[in-house]
């Protein structure tokens, strides 16, 4: 379950390649972000207009475990090669081989932290 949302990851959202995310999202989608509503097409058109504005945009995937039918993901998600970034934790629950809900947490990564330990 851990591969299918590394490649959704790096296929669909680094790579652009939406034409793909029938492969890794449920049709009926269950969405918790508060920016978007359910289904697979509402997410593959934010991904596409994401795309078009910042084409160098991407997850770098950090740390990856799973419970059950949840994978979680603790990525640096950059705008830009110089970009200093957002920790991002995404949790997806797997349902019959594909990604049928999706819950997101972000965060700007500050330029210090008190324990001088990253965020990421």
């Amino acid at each position: 379950m851990s591969q299918l949302v590394r490649d959704y990851i790096e296929l669909v959202w680094n790579q652009g390649r939406t034409g793909e995310a029938d492969r890794f999202l449920a049709e009926n989608l269950i969405q918790h972000n508060p920016n978007l509503p359910d289904g697979r097409k509402p997410l593959v058109d934010f991904i596409g207009g994401l795309r078009e504005q910042l084409p160098l945009a991407r997850f770098g995937i950090r740390r990856v475990a799973a419970e059950g039918d949840l994978i979680f993901v603790h990525s640096l998600f950059t705008a830009h090669p110089e970009d200093r970034g957002t920790a991002v934790v995404d949790i997806f629950r797997i349902e019959d081989g594909l990604i049928a809900e999706h819950w997101d947490l972000r965060e700007d990564v500050p330029e210090t932290t008190v324990s001088g330990h990253g965020i990421v």
